[in-house]
Protein backbone atom coordinates (compact mmCIF):
# COMPACT_ATOMS: atom_id res chain seq x y z
CA UNK A 1 0.00 0.00 0.00
CA UNK A 2 1.11 2.96 -0.48
CA UNK A 3 1.48 5.81 2.08
CA UNK A 4 -1.71 8.02 0.30
CA UNK A 5 -3.68 4.84 0.76
CA UNK A 6 -2.62 3.94 4.22
CA UNK A 7 -3.59 7.93 5.11
CA UNK A 8 -6.75 7.12 3.59
CA UNK A 9 -8.04 3.91 5.24
CA UNK A 10 -6.77 5.43 8.72
CA UNK A 11 -8.91 8.41 8.10
CA UNK A 12 -11.52 6.51 7.42
CA UNK A 13 -11.07 4.17 10.12
CA UNK A 14 -11.05 7.30 12.73
CA UNK A 15 -14.20 8.87 10.97
CA UNK A 16 -15.95 5.39 10.92
CA UNK A 17 -15.03 5.04 14.93
CA UNK A 18 -16.02 8.19 15.54
CA UNK A 19 -19.25 8.59 14.20
CA UNK A 20 -20.31 5.34 15.52
CA UNK A 21 -19.61 5.95 19.47
CA UNK A 22 -22.69 7.91 19.60
CA UNK A 23 -20.90 11.24 20.81
CA UNK A 24 -23.19 14.19 20.25
CA UNK A 25 -23.33 17.81 21.87
CA UNK A 26 -26.45 17.53 25.15
CA UNK A 27 -29.25 18.30 24.12
CA UNK A 28 -28.90 17.99 20.24
CA UNK A 29 -30.80 14.13 20.56
CA UNK A 30 -34.48 13.89 19.48
CA UNK A 31 -37.43 13.89 21.30
CA UNK A 32 -38.80 11.09 23.14
CA UNK A 33 -41.45 8.94 21.29
CA UNK A 34 -39.78 10.61 18.07
CA UNK A 35 -42.16 13.81 18.70
CA UNK A 36 -41.46 16.55 16.98
CA UNK A 37 -43.73 19.31 17.82
CA UNK A 38 -44.04 20.01 21.94
CA UNK A 39 -46.48 22.64 23.43
CA UNK A 40 -45.42 24.03 26.54
CA UNK A 41 -48.27 24.11 29.11
CA UNK A 42 -48.09 26.29 31.93
CA UNK A 43 -46.38 25.50 35.47
CA UNK A 44 -49.24 24.50 38.16
CA UNK A 45 -48.05 25.97 41.44
CA UNK A 46 -49.85 24.58 44.31
CA UNK A 47 -47.16 26.69 46.67
CA UNK A 48 -47.84 29.69 48.63
CA UNK A 49 -44.68 31.82 46.12
CA UNK A 50 -47.29 33.45 43.77
CA UNK A 51 -46.59 34.02 40.02
CA UNK A 52 -43.44 32.20 40.47
CA UNK A 53 -45.65 29.52 37.60
CA UNK A 54 -45.24 32.20 35.12
CA UNK A 55 -41.07 32.35 35.59
CA UNK A 56 -40.94 28.60 35.11
CA UNK A 57 -42.82 28.37 32.12
CA UNK A 58 -41.62 31.31 30.62
CA UNK A 59 -37.67 29.73 30.96
CA UNK A 60 -39.02 26.47 29.60
CA UNK A 61 -40.41 28.29 26.38
CA UNK A 62 -37.03 29.98 25.96
CA UNK A 63 -34.52 27.22 26.68
CA UNK A 64 -36.57 25.50 23.50
CA UNK A 65 -36.44 28.30 22.00
CA UNK A 66 -33.06 28.74 22.04
CA UNK A 67 -32.83 24.97 21.46
CA UNK A 68 -35.24 24.16 18.70
CA UNK A 69 -37.46 26.81 18.17
CA UNK A 70 -39.00 25.19 15.34
CA UNK A 71 -40.48 22.18 17.44
CA UNK A 72 -42.48 24.95 19.58
CA UNK A 73 -46.30 25.17 18.71
CA UNK A 74 -48.80 27.89 20.27
CA UNK A 75 -52.01 25.29 21.03
CA UNK A 76 -52.16 21.67 22.43
CA UNK A 77 -54.07 20.95 19.59
CA UNK A 78 -50.91 21.25 17.11
CA UNK A 79 -48.47 19.12 19.42
CA UNK A 80 -47.77 15.83 19.01
CA UNK A 81 -46.95 16.06 22.78
CA UNK A 82 -47.12 18.55 25.72
CA UNK A 83 -45.13 19.26 28.25
CA UNK A 84 -46.73 19.48 31.36
CA UNK A 85 -45.30 20.47 34.92
CA UNK A 86 -45.78 21.07 38.92
CA UNK A 87 -44.10 23.41 40.90
CA UNK A 88 -43.41 20.61 43.80
CA UNK A 89 -41.47 22.98 46.23
CA UNK A 90 -40.07 26.58 46.92
CA UNK A 91 -38.04 26.99 50.18
CA UNK A 92 -36.04 30.11 51.16
CA UNK A 93 -34.01 29.56 54.38
CA UNK A 94 -31.21 32.27 56.03
CA UNK A 95 -27.19 30.83 55.05
CA UNK A 96 -25.76 33.49 56.75
CA UNK A 97 -26.14 36.09 59.37
CA UNK A 98 -25.45 39.34 60.46
CA UNK A 99 -26.13 38.54 63.83
CA UNK A 100 -28.88 36.49 66.05
CA UNK A 101 -31.79 38.26 64.70
CA UNK A 102 -30.81 39.72 60.99
CA UNK A 103 -30.05 37.43 58.14
CA UNK A 104 -27.26 38.37 55.54
CA UNK A 105 -28.24 35.83 52.91
CA UNK A 106 -30.59 33.37 51.89
CA UNK A 107 -30.91 30.85 49.46
CA UNK A 108 -33.61 29.86 47.83
CA UNK A 109 -34.38 26.08 46.35
CA UNK A 110 -36.39 25.77 43.63
CA UNK A 111 -38.22 21.28 42.71
CA UNK A 112 -39.95 20.88 39.97
CA UNK A 113 -41.65 17.78 38.26
CA UNK A 114 -42.05 17.03 34.72
CA UNK A 115 -43.56 15.32 32.03
CA UNK A 116 -44.35 14.89 28.57
CA UNK A 117 -47.94 13.74 27.45
CA UNK A 118 -49.66 12.13 24.22
CA UNK A 119 -52.70 13.78 23.15
CA UNK A 120 -54.24 10.50 24.69
CA UNK A 121 -52.73 10.69 27.85
CA UNK A 122 -49.44 8.32 27.01
CA UNK A 123 -46.85 9.58 29.50
CA UNK A 124 -43.53 9.10 27.11
CA UNK A 125 -40.75 10.71 29.36
CA UNK A 126 -40.94 11.99 33.22
CA UNK A 127 -38.66 13.87 35.27
CA UNK A 128 -39.37 14.32 38.84
CA UNK A 129 -37.54 16.16 41.42
CA UNK A 130 -35.40 18.53 39.36
CA UNK A 131 -33.96 20.75 42.10
CA UNK A 132 -31.80 23.27 42.00
CA UNK A 133 -31.01 26.57 44.84
CA UNK A 134 -29.29 30.11 44.26
CA UNK A 135 -28.24 32.36 47.58
CA UNK A 136 -29.83 35.79 47.19
CA UNK A 137 -28.69 38.90 49.58
CA UNK A 138 -30.88 39.75 52.32
CA UNK A 139 -30.94 44.09 53.20
CA UNK A 140 -34.08 45.91 55.70
CA UNK A 141 -35.94 47.20 52.53
CA UNK A 142 -38.09 44.49 51.66
CA UNK A 143 -39.04 45.84 48.17
CA UNK A 144 -35.27 45.04 47.62
CA UNK A 145 -35.50 41.88 49.32
CA UNK A 146 -38.55 40.75 46.88
CA UNK A 147 -36.68 41.93 43.89
CA UNK A 148 -33.38 39.69 44.46
CA UNK A 149 -35.19 36.73 45.86
CA UNK A 150 -37.21 36.81 42.36
CA UNK A 151 -34.07 37.10 40.72
CA UNK A 152 -32.34 34.04 42.34
CA UNK A 153 -35.89 32.36 41.16
CA UNK A 154 -34.85 33.57 37.35
CA UNK A 155 -32.17 32.31 37.87
CA UNK A 156 -32.46 28.46 38.95
CA UNK A 157 -35.64 28.45 36.78
CA UNK A 158 -33.19 29.21 33.69
CA UNK A 159 -30.62 26.39 35.02
CA UNK A 160 -33.97 24.10 35.63
CA UNK A 161 -34.82 24.68 32.07
CA UNK A 162 -31.63 24.22 30.29
CA UNK A 163 -31.75 20.60 32.68
CA UNK A 164 -34.84 19.50 31.95
CA UNK A 165 -34.55 20.44 27.91
CA UNK A 166 -31.02 18.43 28.11
CA UNK A 167 -32.67 15.63 29.91
CA UNK A 168 -35.60 15.54 27.44
CA UNK A 169 -33.54 15.28 24.36
CA UNK A 170 -30.76 12.99 25.61
CA UNK A 171 -30.85 9.52 24.22
CA UNK A 172 -29.29 7.26 26.25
Amino acid sequence: MTLNTRKLVLFLLVAFFVAGCGYRFSGTGEYPGGMEKIYVEMMKNPTSQTGIERIVTNQLIAEFTRQRESSLVSTPGQADAVLKGIIAKVQSKTISRVNTEMANQREVTLTIDLKLVTPDGQVIWAAKGLSDRQAYDVSDNTIENDRNKNAAIALVSRRLAERAYSRLTDNF
